[in-house]
């Protein structure tokens, strides 16, 4: 008994050994261990730290705050105290954390006797943790923190909240405080909390910033390493989602969506064609803006910064037999021509996107913005070349929405395509004083002058054009629905063609 009581203590005076003793089978990993232990010091202690754990993504960091609360909650039980975690929302983010919790505290040392009451706190005995939502409006006020103040996903809630509504939940407590999240912009909470900390570190030398890398977890995690170099070689190591999720370095907004880098990768060494090569299969994608009265033609373009053009973008899909097949999940796709037409009505134009699509290209998919003015094209061009016509195949029209959260994920993908050498551009025209030349430089122009912004918050929406008085993007925008043909299927689109 006396030995059993010894290993009791020795057990809850060390998370690391918690851990192994009573949840071997989610036994922490010493890059989860060292930050937990710092946490539980400053908490047993009253030192009043505060944290930032960032690992990269999948790593644990959620396995390692309900074994933290699971911990404490065991340790306090009879002497009482309480945890508060915000989350970006109460469903699902905080009922995640509040529901795993409940899972780790059913282990041999304490099945049964914990407790969830009202919805969103877990108690037992005496000590509790609060599951809160620190969405805007959420009604969060009113709690105390004795123990530990926790911000989850902290780069997805807004800075103003967490220091009204928050901050004084630890202030006459004086309690630890931790930040958990991803890495992300420059002006989200954690951003922010993470700079002071390591402000603070250099004074005094203490650890306050615990950042883990996807190549730390895949020492302990082989399987892990394949899963993100896999990741890594599908989008590129420039793709903000690699960067910040993975490589753990802030998004900067200021450069532009389209840095030299990026347009270097764009660039690719093909020539530029203008009608469609045999065996080979391509994709028109179709921005669409307005039409005016007594337009020149469907043939006319002019470089007008008061008025948007329509913009088509010419793709020439590049696979092998095997990727089409299945092997390989997803092709890669060169641009080969591009045209615009400024002001011309929709009529002509759908006549002109017709004898392009079927004569000029044998196109297999166009790609319309079937938004606004858009949509009765879109129609249009359905009903025309959704049937097969006078020796003609079908061809698959597919229309495209813009809204904030579908341009944000278009805008995503398409940096995907370009960091992973997906996606390429034709060889610059050399010889840029001739309509189509001009046309070539006026679309490296706006990729140039394209900025971006991620918003804070759930989703991580990009918002992202040419800035008002700098030109447009429409070329830009045709461009960007190339990622919409990661979703067609290539296969059953060869097999009708060859079956007409």
């Amino acid at each position: 008994m006396t030995d059993f009581r010894a290993g009791l203590r020795a057990a809850l005076s060390d998370i690391g050994l918690y851990s192994r003793l009573f949840l071997p089978k989610y036994a922490l990993r010493p890059y989860q261990v060292g930050p937990a232990r710092a946490i539980v010091e400053s908490v047993d202690k009253g030192l009043g730290r505060q944290f930032a754990v960032v690992f990269s993504r999948q790593a644990g960091k959620d396995e390692m705050l309900a074994q933290l609360l699971a911990f404490l909650l065991t340790r306090y039980q009879l002497r009482g105290g309480g945890a508060v975690l915000a989350a970006p929302t109460f469903r699902p983010q905080a009922a995640l954390s509040r529901d795993r919790l409940i899972d780790r505290l059913d282990n041999p040392l304490t099945a049964g006797t914990g407790k969830t009451r009202d919805g969103y706190a877990v108690t037992l005995g005496k000590a509790s943790a609060r599951f809160l939502s620190a969405a805007p409006g959420a009604n969060a006020r009113g709690q105390t923190a004795d123990l530990l103040l926790v911000a989850n996903e902290a780069q997805d809630i807004q800075p103003e909240i967490w220091d009204a509504v928050f901050d004084p939940m630890a202030a006459s407590t004086n309690a630890t405080t931790l930040f958990l999240g991803t890495v992300w912009s420059r002006d989200t909470l954690l951003a922010r909390q993470m700079r002071h900390f390591e402000e603070l570190e250099k004074q005094d030398g203490v650890r306050r910033v615990w950042k883990v890398g996807w190549e730390t977890v895949a020492q302990d995690l082989p399987a892990y390493g394949d899963r993100v170099r896999a990741r890594i070689e599908q989008f590129g190591i420039g793709h903000p989602f690699i960067k910040t999720e993975y490589c753990l370095e802030e998004l900067d907004g200021e450069g532009g969506l389209f840095p030299p880098g990026r347009l270097a990768l764009l660039r690719g060494d093909h020539e530029r064609r203008h009608q469609a090569e045999p065996g080979k299969r391509y994709a028109l994608l179709v921005d669409v803006a307005g039409e005016e009265e007594g337009s020149a033609g469907p043939g006319s373009f002019t470089d007008d910064s008061r008025r948007d053009s329509t913009a088509l973008t010419v793709i020439e899909l590049r696979a092998s037999s095997s990727e089409l097949r299945g092997d390989r999940s997803l092709p890669s796709y060169r641009v080969v021509d591009r045209m615009a037409w400024t002001g011309t009505r929709h009529t002509e134009l759908h006549s002109a996107l017709v004898h392009l699509a079927r004569v000029v290209w044998r196109a297999s998919v166009v790609v319309v913005d079937a938004t606004g003015v858009g949509a009765g094209l879109t129609s249009f061009l359905s009903a025309s070349l959704g049937v097969r016509s006078e020796g003609y195949p079908a061809i698959q029209v597919v229309p495209f929405g813009f809204t904030q959260a579908s341009k944000s994920a278009l805008g995503w993908d398409l940096l995907g395509l370009i960091d992973s050498g997906r996606l390429t551009e034709y060889r610059v025209d050399s010889a840029t004083g001739t309509p189509e030349g001009r046309l070539t430089a006026i679309f490296w122009d706006q990729l140039r002058a394209t900025t971006y912004e991620t918003v804070p918050g759930p989703g991580k929406l990009l918002r992202w054009q040419v800035p008002s008085g700098r030109g447009h993007d429409d070329l830009v925008m045709s461009l960007a629905l190339v990622a919409t043909l990661d979703n067609v299927d290539w296969r059953l689109r060869t097999a009708r063609g060859r079956s007409e």
